[in-house]
């Protein structure tokens, strides 16, 4: 991408997008193209399709999505596969229309089967049945991924899909019913230090899942935009895995909370592993470069400086 080049970012205000906003400034790159929420209803596909034909974008990074952690997944299936389906239809339509050079799609590693081999290669997806609590979430990005594959092949055009790990970060989303893993057990027990009650936890904490810190996705996804011009998925991530009962210890000293945790196996595990196999990534030169430990005190510093620790 040129550094003049006029840059489109879907979905700037939410979690990757505001990174990606974030990593593109700090790179020097200043002619962005950004639309708030109210301003631009991508679900409609006329508004979708006048916005691209006025704005003329010659890149697109396509963060608009509805997101949400395992008890929203399982609770709003009909929001998570309508809202996505249509925002990346008209988004990835209205980008072939108006002859955009090139567009990233952020898909999930949650779309890889339940029961995958690990660690997870590209080639695995649509390999074997989907996490019931997060199918319509995983199918609506599963649609995404071919529809990019499916204009590359017809039309020509210049898609690439990125699949990150679980991410979490500054900017990330601390609600109680919509959080993922780390923002929800950070705030778990930051509200368990002030009132000295016990931190619950869902399933046996034995899963094992990847994490990846938002910032080093965001700079994952301009990497790619730059040199990768592949039709194949890329997974994006660390590299490696920590259970979830290690990371709700992890996060125990982060917080500093000296209470018990208590793990309700009444309630869903998800998939029992996901990692990632980031080696095609790091055959390219890229490499995530934030630690865990390292990330996750940032996200703990933003979450209380931010008020939504209140």
């Amino acid at each position: 991408m040129e550094k003049d080049a006029l840059i489109y970012v879907a979905g700037h205000e939410g979690f990757v997008g505001s990174a990606i906003v974030r990593k593109l400034r700090c790179l020097g790159y200043r002619n962005l193209l950004l639309r708030k929420e109210a301003e631009l209803n991508l679900t409609d596909q006329a508004e979708t399709r006048l916005f691209f034909q006025r704005g003329a974008p010659e890149y697109v990074f396509l963060c608009a999505e509805k997101v949400g952690g395992i008890l929203a997944n399982n609770t709003y299936p009909a929001d998570f596969i309508y809202q996505n389906i249509m925002i990346q239809t008209n988004v990835i339509d209205s980008a072939y229309r108006n002859g955009v050079k090139k567009l990233l799609f952020t898909g999930s590693s949650c779309s890889y089967p339940k029961m995958c081999l690990q660690p997870m290669k590209e080639e695995y997806l649509l390999s074997g049945y989907l996490e019931p609590t997060n199918e319509a979430y995983a199918i609506a990005k599963i649609a995404g991924i071919k529809m990019c594959q499916s204009y590359n092949r017809q039309y020509g055009t210049n898609y690439i899909v990125t699949m990150p790990a679980n991410l979490y970060g500054v900017n990330d989303d601390f609600d109680p019913r919509d959080s993922h893993v780390i923002p929800a057990l950070l705030r778990k027990f930051h509200k368990a230090n002030l009132s000295k009650e016990d931190v619950v936890i869902w399933g046996t904490g034995q899963p094992k899942r990847e994490f990846l810190y938002v910032d080093d996705f965001a700079e994952a996804c301009i990497f790619l935009m730059n040199e990768y011009n592949s039709c194949e998925i890329i997974n994006v991530g660390s590299g490696e895995d920590i259970s979830i009962a290690e990371l709700a210890n992890l996060i125990k000293q982060v917080v500093g909370f000296e209470g018990s945790i208590v793990y309700d196996q009444t309630k869903p595990d998800g998939m029992p592993k996901k990692l990632l196999d980031v080696s095609k990534i790091r055959s390219l030169g890229w490499k995530a470069k934030t630690s865990l430990e390292e990330g996750t005190k940032a996200t703990y510093d933003w979450y209380k400086e931010s008020g939504s620790a209140q």
